[in-house]
């Protein structure tokens, strides 16, 4: 039978626990950290499940010390705080898993399932985050605790010790600057420089200059010797936003920099060896630029090693009212305002919009208000948006609600009879018209035409292949 330890200094939470579990499992129980160490050395138990907040130690502590006993230890954090900090932490130091309190029984149930389930399977070595880099409070300032940023702080955590090259992909205004930096943060570099460069903000013709410097003399205006971000970043780690402006040329010397860890600078002829850590970010389709010839394939498989998708705000409702908590608290600071809130107008105002900017277009707005704002709340008509965005969301609700009545009119028609081959034809056909459609909608983005469609890009690539959709028969039907 195997063994969970419980480990929490709330009796009641023990004891819940422990009728839980107990008769399928051989239950232990710790009611703080120095009395777990005790119950790992001496039974080894199969998984443990800890809180971590606890008098004395905190769980992050007994966690790194139980993983210095041994690393393939499986332990799952209970918290009530779900903050960036506490998912990033708990992962990087080598948790299988965190989950927020109070939670439901079945997902605990599930969660100890697969944590078990796992270590019945594990026959080879499991490679572990070294608990080496010291905890840091570096002023945290990425907010959300919905599931979907519950996940990517958890993909942080496991990715940041490593010096694995990282590419960030979201919309604009998502914060995938936040995210490169909270890598950085909890890194074994975090002590080295970090230097961000925007290469879509650059002009192409310096962007190579500002990457790898240049020699006195290298180009018209070089008077001097010029030593590059790759090179005064020496030993830490490189930010590169909005990758996919990068030129080709750039591109090509970028690729041999991942390869060999070398360059030259513009004009030189001396061979500069580099250590760095990589972090890139985009928001453009990167396989739709391979296509077109945009972006090189070759450096593409290099710097997606590791890939965080970051969601839009639109897709994660629920941290908007943490937002809107930083950003006041933040502002009024700022402003040196003493703005007490949000009228529940005002808010609904906020929660109702689609948010196409993001979390930056929300910072933008609320910034706004506040310096409009000349009592302690803010009002309605004092959030500014984008000219239209109440008829072009109407509208978009409108097309949904037309798509959906003509597929439930469709599917109630066929299953009062047998379909038929040609029943089969006609609906293959209708998703062949919404692919083609989705498509022309978003001038040919797969990953937009996916999220419009409501599934993967992967997906919608093998629905593409199989109708035969291509780039030329696009042009082609929309013309």
């Amino acid at each position: 039978m195997q063994t969970i330890l419980i480990v929490d200094d709330d009796k009641s939470i023990r004891y819940s626990l422990k009728r839980m579990m107990e008769g399928n499992y051989s239950i232990l129980t710790a009611q703080n950290g120095e009395e777990a160490l005790e119950r790992v050395k001496a039974s080894s138990p199969d998984l443990i499940i800890m809180d971590i907040k606890m008098p004395g130690r905190s769980g992050i502590d007994i966690l790194r010390e139980i993983k210095s006993i041994d690393p393939k230890s499986l332990v799952i954090i209970m918290t009530a705080y779900g903050t960036t900090e506490t998912a990033i932490e708990a992962m990087k130091y080598g948790a299988f898993d965190y989950i927020l309190k109070p939670f439901p029984i079945p997902q605990m149930k599930g969660l100890v399932e697969k944590a078990l389930s796992l270590r019945r399977m594990m026959k080879q070595e499991v490679i572990y985050a070294s608990p080496e880099a010291e905890e840091r409070d570096e002023g945290e300032r990425i907010i959300g605790s919905s599931p979907k940023m519950q996940e990517i702080y958890k993909i942080v955590g496991q990715i940041a010790p490593s010096d694995v090259t990282v590419l960030l992909r979201g919309e604009s205004g998502t914060g995938k600057e936040l995210f490169a930096r909270a890598i950085y943060q909890h890194s074994s570099r975090s002590n080295l420089p970090f230097l961000p460069v925007n290469c879509a903000a650059i002009p192409d013709t310096l962007l190579e200059s500002e990457l790898f410097g240049h020699e006195k003399g290298a180009f018209t205006g070089a008077t001097s010797r010029r030593i590059g971000k790759l090179e005064q970043c020496q030993g830490g780690t490189i930010f590169l936003d909005e990758i996919g402006d990068m030129s080709l040329s750039t591109q090509a010397k970028l690729l041999r920099v991942l390869q060999e860890k070398s360059f030259e600078r513009l004009g030189g002829t001396e061979t500069i060896k580099v250590d760095i850590r990589l972090i890139v970010a985009t928001n453009k389709d990167l396989e739709d630029a391979i296509a077109n010839g945009k972006f090189r394939e070759d450096l593409y498989y290099r710097l997606n090693v590791v890939s965080v998708i970051i969601p839009p705000l639109k897709e994660r409702k629920d941290d908007i009212s943490d937002l809107v908590s930083y950003f006041l608290k933040r502002f009024n600071r700022e402003l040196k305002k003493g703005i007490v809130g949000i009228t529940p107008s005002a808010m609904a105002k906020i929660a109702s919009y689609g948010w196409p900017g993001n979390v930056r277009q929300l910072e933008n707005v609320l910034k706004r208000a506040m310096v409009l704002c000349q009592g302690e709340w803010i009002l309605e008509d004092q959030l500014l948006f984008e000219k239209g965005w109440e008829r072009r969301e109407a509208e978009e609700e409108s097309s949904k609600k037309s798509v959906e009545d003509l597929l439930d009119s469709l599917f109630e028609e066929l299953s009062a009879r047998s379909m038929t081959s040609q029943d089969l034809d006609m609906i293959s056909s209708l998703e062949r018209g919404l692919i083609l459609r989705a498509l022309q909608k978003t001038g040919g983005n797969q990953l937009k035409a996916a999220a419009l469609l409501g599934i993967n890009r992967s997906t919608l690539r093998g629905k593409m292949e199989r109708y035969n959709i291509k780039k030329e028969v696009l042009i082609s039907e929309e013309e």
